[in-house]
């Protein structure tokens, strides 16, 4: 469970997960829960539990809106242009995420090459501050992936993976503790890019795959 710091952080939290729980009409308990169709929600399979995380809120950013995504078990997930902006209440836990690099889908769409940027990141357990990861993004085929609501081949794939990571001290990470390479599905289409799938990792043992879900 998140393990939060403050009483009026504690509060907030509360009052958010109790929001949330009645997005979830029978709390979460089952595996597939009756949904508010009132609510935007993520389907997200995580090593043996499938969880339902609804959007709790909208934090507005210059490089794009942090969406707020909360399970009705407190775990938290902050998701910007479909890339992990923030994670909590998990095993592993990404508490700052800086995404200023972040290339826009349809400029790495139009790339003639993959492109390079760097992501920063402070990870727990472990009080590992200012990890850098050198990132490479590319275009890819499409998964053998069945989406709800979604034809995958008419969307864009994008494969996103690290070439080095370092923590503050500049201290490279071996080949063994490098995270797997990130996957996306992009909805192109409209004026908006839409992240509509993705396949992430907080952790080289902790990978999710995650879907925006229609109730």
């Amino acid at each position: 469970m998140l393990a939060l710091a403050c009483t009026s952080c504690s509060t907030s939290m509360d009052a958010m997960v109790s929001t949330v729980q009645d997005a979830f009409r029978d709390n979460g308990k089952s595996s597939t829960p009756r949904l508010n169709p009132d609510y935007r929600y993520l389907r997200v399979a995580i090593k043996d539990r499938v969880v339902f995380l609804a959007l709790g809120d909208q934090d507005k950013n210059a490089l794009g809106t942090i969406e707020v995504w909360y399970s009705s078990n407190r775990e938290v997930l902050r998701l910007q242009n479909g890339r992990i902006a923030g994670a909590t209440g998990l095993t592993t836990e990404w508490r700052t995420v800086l995404l200023d690099e972040a290339p826009l889908w349809r400029t790495a769409l139009g790339a003639a090459q993959p492109l390079r940027w760097t992501r920063v990141r402070d990870v727990m357990p472990g009080y590992r501050f200012g990890v850098r990861d050198q990132l490479e993004l590319r275009l890819i085929s499409p998964l053998p992936v069945v989406l709800q609501g979604y034809d995958a081949q008419r969307l864009h794939w994008f494969d996103e993976r690290i070439v080095r990571s370092a923590p503050v001290t500049g201290v490279s990470t071996n080949n063994a503790q490098m995270l797997p390479p990130a996957r996306y599905a992009v909805d192109l289409q409209g004026e908006k890019a839409v992240v509509v799938y993705s396949e992430q990792c907080l952790a080289p043992d902790l990978c999710f795959a995650w879907q925006l879900w229609k109730p």
